[in-house]
């Protein structure tokens, strides 16, 4: 059953999307806009700047 055929009948309480945010029309729950994706990366980009630095100081501890 569509989501449409669903809602005329009473079925379904979800309201249908209709347009986007403020800034993107791709701009969705874990969407696919710019501002999103950073947004939902974050702490993964955190931790692999974290490591990389630790990488960074044992190489350079190796060097000594």
């Amino acid at each position: 059953m569509s989501l449409e055929k669903a809602i005329k009948h009473k079925k379904e309480k979800r309201k249908p999307y209709y347009g986007a945010k403020a800034f993107d029309p791709s701009c969705r729950n874990h969407g696919s806009c710019s501002w999103c994706e950073d947004n939902r990366k974050y702490s993964d980009k955190k931790r692999r700047r974290a490591s990389e630095e630790q990488i960074d100081d044992y190489e350079s501890y190796d060097e000594r």
